[in-house]
């Protein structure tokens, strides 16, 4: 696959850069909304949830906004792989290229909207006086973890869209119930420890979770929720790749 990116290395970018700017043509404020976006969200949710659930917790902006931060990047990333085939067939029906390129390109669109709002996280940490600390470096585990669930994720979305288009509807269902089994408004501590435990066979809480005991507890997860995090990644890629390589060449007939 690297070799296959550095091969059409022109294409790959030009691709990343329309998928970018494509999401913000013809609006008065552009990228701006990358970080506007969130914000809003963020504060519709804090005034939402604030007094139902954050029962005086220190720093539930934080708490709030990783949670959101991690769950946006998901929903974004899927949301827009599922249609990098469909909304490519122009391309790949008469040149033949490496079709995982669109999904790619589509996630590293949604890589850089994420980077944008993780700056904004950071900032808000420190107006919250949350301490930052030399341990804020292994975020970038979960963050490695999430690319590669992202881009597993989006090949099987993007391969089942292309046979199915009800899949658009269906994963909007999911999505809407790993939102509210994601934890991110609430907490889990007056759950019961078997319910717990539950809630980490949801990948998304898993990463929200690795974020909050970075930022907000200063620990660093145990090696179970590291690797328990990098199957959950794995095993999307590994069914990712197999289902683009089983019908790879059937694409062509179903666009």
């Amino acid at each position: 696959m690297i070799e296959k990116i550095k091969q059409y290395h022109f294409l790959f970018t030009e691709l990343v850069k329309r998928d970018f700017t494509k999401k913000y043509k013809r609006t008065v404020l552009g990228m701006a909304w990358s970080v506007l976006s969130p914000m809003l969200t963020l504060l519709i949710m804090w005034l939402v949830f604030s007094n139902f659930f954050a029962n005086n917790m220190k720093h539930y902006v934080i708490y709030l906004f990783s949670g959101q931060l991690v769950f946006a990047y998901f929903t974004d990333s899927t949301n827009l792989s599922m249609n990098a085939l469909v909304s490519n067939a122009s391309i790949f029906t008469k040149v033949n290229v490496p079709k995982y390129l669109f999904l790619l390109s589509q996630n590293v669109s949604s890589l850089i909207n994420f980077g944008l709002t993780l700056v904004l996280l950071f900032l808000f940490s420190a107006i919250d006086r949350v301490a930052f600390t030399w341990k804020f470096i292994f975020l970038l585990y979960p963050i490695i973890c999430l690319v590669v669930f992202n881009v597993g994720m989006g090949m099987i979305l993007s391969a089942f869209f292309v046979f199915f288009r009800d899949m658009q509807y269906l994963w909007g269902v999911v999505t809407t119930l790993l939102m509210w089994m994601s934890a991110i408004f609430y907490t889990i501590e007056t759950f019961s420890y078997k319910i717990q435990l539950i809630f980490l066979a949801n990948p998304i809480y898993l990463y929200i979770r690795y974020f909050r005991k970075i930022i907000l507890e200063g620990s660093i997860p145990t090696v179970q929720f590291h690797l328990l995090g990098a199957a959950y990644a794995l095993i999307a890629l590994a069914l990712g790749t197999y289902v683009y390589r089983k019908y790879n060449h059937e694409f062509l007939y179903y666009v």
